[in-house]
């Protein structure tokens, strides 16, 4: 069982703990950003070619069926 501790402790255990954290530069930030925006981007047509895809292919079985 864990002891307990007690909040002005806690605060500056804290306080600690984000002091050691290395924040992105502003150019780190930049790059990811667009990374992401250009992934999301190709995911987006990705999926708009397979299901467009799709779709031409069931409705062309479809009207050779019906």
């Amino acid at each position: 069982m864990a002891t307990k501790t007690n909040p002005l402790q806690f605060i500056q255990q804290v306080r600690a703990e984000v002091a050691k954290v290395v924040w992105p530069t502003r150019r780190e930030v930049v790059l990811t950003t667009v990374m992401v925006l250009i992934m999301a981007t190709l995911t987006a047509i990705f999926f708009f070619l397979v299901d467009l895809l799709i779709r031409t292919g069931l409705q062309t079985l479809l009207s050779v069926v019906s």
